[in-house]
């Protein structure tokens, strides 16, 4: 069957609409319908511009708050838990280097003084670890995996306590000499340095990492949304400059008003209101940075590297304390040195050597750095001032501490000779051979003199507390200034700005409507007596054309909003300079519905 096509015109010569522009005219047709009259396309505007500023208000609000919660955790919870649990890693580490130093020393006379500062020390860091545990329980009272790692470190230091105990009571109740504790104590105190190791230290290390990735977690979600926040304020805020653009060039058209003060106003103040907000947004996503990134990852690793050094320090004192052990805790100093330091697979003869070409090649080139570790991780993330000075002195006092591990090896094993010391007298003085060369390496090991081993380790202890102090110092300031600046956007500003440009808006186009008389249902009997005698009296002046005096509409038939015909070349106060048009200089005026009545003549 053949398909029938039908062309033609319609009446009039105007063509026929095309099948797939019917939907179009169709929607077009509705919407011009729902809008009906001007008032109510100039009322759709105002609700338009009225929803856009709500929106972009409570996305200000929204987006700031977020920010302002993620500043409040990282520095107020977050960060503190981490800082808990470090230093739970860093009591407990020096505890079970306190109780080496005790056994150490021994019951020697000139050794006493140092024997009981060891004992204070050990006194103080359990103190402090449970003091690190009560708090990280409450600050992570809502995470079962914390409370469990809590739990777990809580059951082994308390076994760890009560061996360390028994080996101290034992040592002194046996007049044991410096550096040769009886087998009954170095039993006990192999127990309490293997709970230490295989419990203690890896459930509070696990904590720690927990901690961190909660931190890590957090920091990218708030930074996240810091940046989408800017985003959509920046799209937000322009939908409103555009609608109240709109709006203006519909006034203007409509009209003849070239520009609408009020709603200028409005204009400058949204686009104002977005770009503060997205610059306010991108200065808190760029504090969230400085505070994690370049600041509390740097104080992670650095306090990491302390607790692990203290670890490092105390396997040297088991090294002469246990010599059946020797070779385990040799291995284990070597191990911890490369979680400071990471050289490369290399022996512990040949770690200074790889450690000194590392540090000359960062030395000619600040950006190669080859060591790895806790210290390589601080040298990747020099940001602040002064932090680059202190870095090296650090490194540098960590090599001098390295090379005098070694030196306390070759004295342990009679390669070396004394210069100076400690008390070195009064340990192994009447013994020969071996009992003198472990005086000589127990004295090296312990004293705190210029050239000694516990001297390097102080120097190098107090320079990562300097450059732990440059980070602390930057983390404060940037969390500080990320409130502070944040504080005023979530509440006050959005506010205020929602109800200024609102209210500009709604100010611009008053008058405007107020140029239309509302619906009627028809005229009073009054308004037509009087219009009868008007035309009674014949036509006045003011009812010429171009006068631009308006007539209601007085048919009971009719019905509509009727705007009165503005005066030419008039200037209004607010509205601003009126732009005759051109049906006025025409001399046109729209046709009296009086007069189609028969009213008028």
């Amino acid at each position: 069957m053949a398909e029938l096509v039908v062309t033609g015109q319609l009446t009039g010569g105007e063509p026929l609409p095309a099948a797939h522009d019917v939907p179009k005219r169709r929607l077009v047709s509705s919407l011009r319908s729902m809008l009906g009259s001007t008032p109510r396309k100039v009322l759709a505007g105002v609700a338009i511009v009225v929803l856009l500023t709500g929106v972009l208000g409570v996305l200000l609000a929204v987006a700031f708050g977020d920010v302002g919660s993620g500043f409040t955790s990282i520095g107020g919870q977050d960060a503190p838990l981490v800082e808990d649990s470090t230093g739970l890693y860093f009591s407990v580490n020096d505890m079970d280097a306190q109780v080496g130093n005790i056994l150490l020393t021994g019951n020697a006379v000139a050794l006493a003084g140092d024997r009981q500062q060891d004992l204070v020390t050990y006194a103080r860091d359990r103190q402090r670890a449970e003091s690190d545990l009560q708090q990280v329980a409450v600050t992570a009272a809502a995470d079962p995996a914390a409370q469990q790692a809590v739990s777990s470190v809580l059951d082994a230091l308390g076994q760890y306590e009560a061996l360390a105990a028994d080996a101290i009571l034992l040592n002194q109740r046996g007049r044991d000499p410096a550096g040769s504790p009886s087998a009954g104590t170095l039993g006990y105190y192999r127990q309490a340095t293997d709970l230490m190791r295989t419990a203690v230290l890896p459930a509070a290390e696990a904590l720690t990492s927990s901690n961190a990735s909660s931190l890590d977690a957090a920091y990218r979600q708030d930074r996240s949304g810091a940046l989408e926040g800017r985003l959509l304020v920046l799209v937000i805020g322009l939908a409103v400059t555009a609608a109240l653009t709109g709006l203006q060039v519909f006034l203007a058209r409509r009209y003849r008003r070239l520009i609408n003060p009020a709603l200028a106003a409005a204009t400058l103040l949204a686009g104002g209101l977005a770009i503060a907000g997205a610059v306010q947004l991108d200065a808190q996503a760029n504090y969230l940075k400085v505070a994690k990134q370049d600041a509390f990852d740097s104080i992670l690793a650095l306090t990491r590297a302390r607790a692990v050094s203290y670890d490092a320090n105390a396997d040297e004192t088991r090294y002469l304390v246990d010599p059946a052990r020797a070779g385990r805790y040799q291995d284990s100093f070597l191990e911890k040195s490369q979680r400071l330091a990471d050289v490369g697979n290399v022996g512990i003869q040949g770690y200074d050597a790889a450690l000194a070409a590392d540090i000359s090649a960062y030395q000619a080139n600040h950006a190669d750095v080859r060591f790895g570790g806790y210290l390589g991780t601080e040298f990747r993330n020099i940001t602040f001032t002064g932090e680059l000075a202190a870095a090296t002195k650090a490194l540098l006092a960590y090599q001098v501490y390295e090379r005098d591990d070694r030196r306390l090896r070759a004295l342990a094993a009679g390669g070396g000779a004394m210069t100076g010391g400690n008390g070195a007298s009064g340990i192994g003085a009447t013994a020969s051979g071996g009992g003198q060369r472990l005086g000589q390496a127990i004295a090296f090991d312990i004293g705190t003199s210029p050239g000694q081993s516990d001297w390097a380790f102080s120097n190098w202890d107090a320079a990562l507390g300097s450059l732990l102090a440059i980070n602390e110092k930057a983390f404060t300031a940037a969390t500080t200034a990320g409130t502070r600046t944040g504080s005023g956007w979530t509440r006050m500003v959005p506010v205020v700005g929602i109800a200024v440009i609102a209210g500009l808006t709604v100010a611009g186009v008053w008058r405007r409507i107020g140029e239309y008389r509302l619906p009627y249902a028809g005229p009073s009997s009054g308004s037509v007596s009087r219009l009868r005698s008007i035309a009674a009296a014949g036509p006045s002046p003011a009812s010429r054309p171009g006068s631009g005096r308006a007539v209601a509409e007085l048919s009971p038939g009719l019905t509509g909003i009727h705007r009165v015909p503005p005066v030419p070349h008039r200037l209004h106060a607010v509205g601003g300079l009126h732009r005759p048009s051109r049906r006025h200089r025409q001399g046109h005026r729209r046709p009296c519905p009086a007069r189609k009545l028969g009213l008028v003549p």
